[in-house]
């Protein structure tokens, strides 16, 4: 018990660290994709500036809004960042793994969960432009959550399984990312919608909102948010390539095809606009649903039979 207590603290700290890095990662591509310079003067080429940046972040003054409700304004993005780290507690590692029988399920739970910090620090922080960003992030996230659901929906009834670590190995026998290319590209951008990335940041418009559901937040509380934001990336980057790509956690093909996707996610960052509002929500209702429906008929189909 001791022992599994220990790993799951050194996968955590592994976990925020990595969640460091990204951000450097993210200022570096954004840099050159845009001709201009990164972080590049703490040490060498900017390597410590994420622990910089950390420090100045978690030694700020932690000041509240005088009409905003204090507790559940300091702890929603501490239950934010819990409950990604709390999802990586499912993913089959070879040296922690708490990973069960049906932890797609579980898996579902927390993910459908991500809503409730956001609307909850909008409204706690008693602000129209916060609640603003928190009801359309909400309202965007529980849209695309549908098409994720029935996506891997129809993944489970051709694997007949609800364990992650199975659904994993079967990418050993058949590629899910060439037979079902048209759901592989629903997934990652419904993904991106899920973790409110440009082109979909439509909780943080600036040129709306002022920064939407985290506006009233700084020093500690904007850490914990943007810490929660970049390890979900990390997470959504580990789902896919679990599902779709590798054969499993013991081969490094897996740790590189989630440095990759997470550069993707800034990649798309650097290389589009921000989307329309009503044009996400006409593309999740009325094009992907439709879509992921007529695909998962198959699915059924092949489990009646």
């Amino acid at each position: 018990m001791m022992m599994s207590v220990l790993s799951y603290l050194i996968l955590v700290v592994a976990i925020l660290i990595n969640v460091a890095f990204v951000t450097l990662l993210e200022r570096k591509i954004l840099g050159y994709s845009q001709l201009r310079k990164g972080p590049n003067k703490v040490l060498v080429t900017g390597l410590v500036q994420p622990f910089n940046d950390a420090i100045k972040l978690f030694s700020k003054e932690l000041v509240f809004p005088s009409s905003s409700n204090y507790t559940q304004y300091f702890m929603s993005p501490l239950f934010g960042l819990m409950i990604v780290i709390l999802t990586f507690s499912l993913f089959p590692f070879k040296e922690y793994s708490m990973s069960m029988t049906l932890s797609i399920i579980f898996m579902y739970m927390m993910l459908s969960m991500n809503v409730y910090p956001v609307l909850l620090s909008g409204w706690a922080s008693n602000s129209k432009y916060a609640l603003l960003g928190a009801l359309r992030s909400v309202a965007q996230t529980v849209s695309y959550e549908v098409s994720l659901a029935l996506i891997l929906m129809f993944y489970l009834g051709l694997g007949a399984t609800l364990s992650l670590l199975t659904l994993s190995t079967m990418n050993m026998f058949w590629s899910k990312v060439f037979l079902f290319t048209p759901l592989v590209g629903i997934w990652l951008v419904s993904c991106l919608a899920e973790t409110n990335r440009t082109p979909f940041d439509f909780a943080e418009g600036e040129s709306e909102l002022v920064s939407g559901f985290n506006i009233e937040y700084g020093g500690l509380g904007f850490a914990l948010i943007f810490m929660a934001e970049y390890a979900s990336i990390i997470m959504m980057s580990l789902i896919f390539s679990l599902i779709f790509i590798s054969s499993g956690t013991s081969k490094l093909s897996l740790y590189f095809n989630v440095t990759v996707l997470t550069s993707a996610w800034v990649w798309v960052r650097t290389t589009f606009p921000r989307y329309r509002y009503d044009k996400l929500m006409n593309l999740a209702w009325k094009v992907y649903l439709p879509v992921v429906f007529f695909t998962l008929s198959f699915s059924i189909l092949n489990m009646l039979i």
